[in-house]
């Protein structure tokens, strides 16, 4: 019996050395982190370190972090950040978010998040560069502001990114929101007409993503992995009475111009061209050339209301068929 005891006391300070070093080792860490930002020109500072988690945890809070990276103008504040890690491999990491807003900053606009206190779990793979194995931020009802303004809501947010097992720089990609809508400043911005449903009845998004590298630390440290290849197995939103489908391959070269099809299907399609109107995306004289060429390609299905096209990317052009539409968008991830 005394032998048992003495090895409990034993295993139970071989236990609390382990935590203690792993703690410090996960304190001194984010320490060292942020000192090494501040070096390379960021803003990069904390009101506090706290650790925790004792005995199966490993566990530290970041009170007030405020990070800033000048090259891409990208800012990030909240009032806390809780992360933490099982004893027994700190790469399964779980961040849990704040209860109060996060605000983000981009060259475009400031926002708001408020996730509601959602919890992002990662697994890393072992290494020095910490590579991103999966990772899945889940939570429940959250808004993305703008000031005052609400510009998006949902009543709760999945989102998935998972490593090929086959393909370390191929993630793939999928996102919900329950009851997602619009808020009202953005409805006023985009003019949507005051008897539309408030929420989408369902809004999805399942794609495979390529990027130029695999993320990890230096994602963050460094430069973000930047998208090359696009498989979206299906975008659905349904609006009321608005149904469209996206599917399709794009390839994006190194400037983010997208090369490429995709197929899309559209229910009441005019109303969208409507609200693109409205919202001054599509000029008066583009609006009645989509709708006249749009209305030809619509009635070849039988059904006027319902569209079934092929979007091109190529040379900077968005087109269906031969007849240009507009630019297309850049893909680039700052």
């Amino acid at each position: 019996m005394r032998r048992l005891i003495w090895l409990g006391i034993f295993l139970a300070v071989i236990w609390t050395a382990w935590w203690a070093g792993g703690s410090w080792m996960m304190q001194r860490g984010a320490q060292q982190w942020l000192q090494d930002r501040r070096a390379e020109g960021w803003q990069a500072d904390v009101a506090g370190l706290r650790s925790g988690g004792f005995p199966n945890r490993f566990a530290l809070t970041l009170r007030g972090p405020a990070l800033a990276d000048p090259e891409t103008g990208v800012a990030f504040r909240a009032s806390d950040l809780n992360i933490i890690a099982p004893v027994y491999w700190p790469g399964y990491v779980s961040l849990r978010l704040p209860d109060d807003p996060i605000n983000l900053a981009t060259p475009l606009m400031k926002t708001q998040l408020d996730l509601g206190g959602a919890t992002a779990d990662l697994r890393l793979r072992p290494g020095p560069r910490l590579e991103l194995e999966a990772m899945a931020l889940r939570g429940g009802a959250w808004t993305l502001g703008a000031g005052a303004k609400t510009l998006l809501a949902a009543n709760d947010l999945e989102i998935a990114m998972v490593q090929h097992a086959d393909a370390a720089q191929t993630y793939r990609f999928d996102l919900g929101a329950d009851q997602f809508r619009l808020g009202p400043a953005l409805r006023q911005a985009l003019r949507v007409p005051g008897d539309w449903p408030v929420q989408f009845d369902r809004f999805a998004v399942q794609a495979d993503v390529r990027f130029d590298q695999p993320w990890d630390r230096f994602a963050i440290e460094r430069r973000r992995p930047q998208p090359r290849q696009i498989s979206l197995g299906l975008a659905q939103a349904t609006w009321g009475d608005l149904n469209l489908r996206l599917a399709g391959t794009l390839t994006i070269d190194a400037a983010g111009i997208p090369t490429g099809k995709l197929s899309v299907q559209a229910q009441n399609w005019r109303e969208i061209l409507d609200l693109a109107q409205a919202a001054g995306l599509l000029p008066g004289a583009l609006r009645r050339q989509a709708d006249d060429s749009l209305s030809a390609l619509a009635g070849l299905s039988g059904n006027p209301n319902s569209l079934d096209i092929q979007l091109n990317f190529a040379g900077g052009i968005v087109a269906v068929g031969f007849i240009p539409i507009g630019p297309a968008p850049r893909i680039v991830i700052r």
